[in-house]
């Protein structure tokens, strides 16, 4: 090929040209080389000044605030407020808000039949962050606290210090709030379980399609919470130390109250006049 004398650099560009085109043919065959032109293209060119993002705001660990129940009784409050005095020390991170919503529930369900283990109520407090003993076995005859120990939420409701989302669906891995009555026991691949029984209409009552169940947890192990400063997370499951879990699984019994606490939980059982009633017939049986 032969080029005119007048343009003595188009032989050079056409070749470079040629270049290119055997480059770009190859993209296929090389796809890291042509990244890397590419990229060494995009080099000559200013890059866009990233915009300055703000930083995520610090998570203070405090619990979202709960109102008191708008229709308990003042003798029915009252009676909570001294069963939380005979409690002692050990319920004194038993927020007051919690432990009535909880005895509250407690009675309805003792009343409706749909628990038949007396005097026993278990509460956890998932507004609390896992580092902490957020579980409590208690004896509301006695006024005594069986267990406190720590547990695990599901890692679909936040894999950091707290649960932040909550879900009754199937295959989610979260934590679902709300009224269990304890089931039967069974060994599994965990070891001793207990099964539980999600009581409220669609905030938990997929509980046993979903084998959310008690069950021991070396990631609630005290080892495990002092190397890294927070329990581990379950597929869903209140999972327990190992050191606690066969004492809190038999403290509980068959056909007992668990009640697990998070933010913006409206459960059915939270009827504070039907709980009063309940209370001055039976007492806390």
């Amino acid at each position: 090929m032969t080029f005119p004398a007048s343009l003595p650099g188009l032989p050079v560009l056409l070749l470079a040209l040629l270049g290119m085109g055997g480059l770009l043919a190859g993209c296929q065959s090389a796809g890291g080389e042509v990244a890397a032109a590419r990229q060494s293209a995009a080099v000559a060119v200013a890059a866009p000044v990233p915009l300055a993002m703000p930083a995520p705001a610090a998570d203070s660990l405090a619990p979202t605030p709960l109102s008191p129940l708008p229709d308990v009784p003042p003798e029915l409050r009252t009676a909570v407020a001294e069963l939380r005095t005979r409690l002692g020390p050990q319920a004194a991170a038993l927020r007051p808000e919690v432990l009535e919503r909880a005895c509250v529930g407690y009675l309805n369900l003792r009343r409706a039949g749909r628990i038949s283990r007396p005097g026993v109520l278990a509460v956890v407090d998932m507004d609390l962050p896992s580092s902490e003993p957020r579980l409590w076995v208690l004896d509301l005859r006695a006024g005594q606290v069986l267990h406190r120990s720590p547990v695990a939420h599901g890692r679909g409701s936040g894999e950091g210090l707290r649960a932040r989302r909550f879900s009754n669906t199937i295959k989610s891995a979260c934590t679902s709030l709300g009224f269990y009555r304890t089931q039967d026991t069974y060994r599994g691949k965990h070891g001793l379980s207990r099964r539980l029984r999600g009581l409220d209409a669609g905030l938990n009552d997929n509980a046993l399609r979903r084998y959310v169940v008690l069950h021991s947890a070396d990631y609630v192990s005290t080892a495990y919470l002092e190397r890294h400063g927070q329990a581990g997370n379950s597929r869903g499951c209140p999972a327990l130390p190992p050191n606690q879990y066969r004492a809190i699984i038999s403290s509980v019994g068959e056909g007992g109250c668990l009640y697990l606490s998070g933010p913006g939980l409206e459960s059915q059982w939270l009827d504070g006049a039907g709980a009063a009633q309940r209370l001055a017939a039976q007492g806390w049986l």
